[in-house]
């Protein structure tokens, strides 16, 4: 199988990017192609321009957007490793999403019908945050990641989300908690 990992996180030591090496690890083990897209290494432009937009409406994108929907379109399945800021996707994750899940690439309309154009891709999310699992779930929060996420960024573009894992207290780590989540990771292939 064909995977492709996209990662958002600064520091090439955070635990996102111990999560990252792990997922790929796994793949790689079990004789998967693999393919990591760490944004912050390619220094991706996340900004969607007025050009973006206006090529966009006219099935044109820019080589660097090409270059990523290329590898969307090599892959089986994506896996998205990111943490959770201020309740959503860091800001270069939410501007890869916005130049890249373009209209006529990710989605289009079809007589005034949603279609995902990424069908038959599965998608992995991973993500990890500061509060626990039960204040995430005592405001809600937890229902509102998976609806503005996956459904209405992975699922809307026809992806078929099959684990969006959360790691709590990510900020304080401890050695027994990596081992569960590395657990889960190859538990979610």
């Amino acid at each position: 199988m064909k995977h492709l990992i996209i990662y958002a996180h600064p520091n090439p030591n955070s635990l996102n990017s111990y999560l990252k090496n792990t997922t790929a690890a796994h793949l790689e083990k079990n004789n998967h192609e693999v393919v990591i897209r760490d944004l912050y290494a390619l220094n991706f432009n996340p900004v969607l321009s007025l050009d973006d937009m206006v090529g966009q409406r006219n099935g044109l994108v820019s080589d660097d957007v090409k270059r990523e929907q290329d590898f969307i379109t090599w892959a089986d399945c994506i896996t998205f490793i990111h943490p959770i800021w201020w309740t959503g996707l860091p800001a270069i994750m939410k501007g890869y999403i916005d130049r890249v899940f373009s209209y006529g690439f990710a989605y289009r309309y079809d007589q005034g019908i949603q279609k995902g154009l990424l069908a038959g891709k599965k998608a992995v999310i991973i993500n990890t945050h500061g509060k626990s699992k039960a204040e995430y779930e005592a405001i809600g929060m937890d229902k509102a990641l998976l609806l503005t996420s996956d459904k209405g960024i992975y699922i809307y573009s026809g992806l078929e989300v099959t684990e969006h894992l959360f790691f709590e207290q990510a900020d304080r780590s401890v050695s027994e908690h990596l081992e569960n989540w590395a657990n889960q990771i190859k538990n979610a292939y």
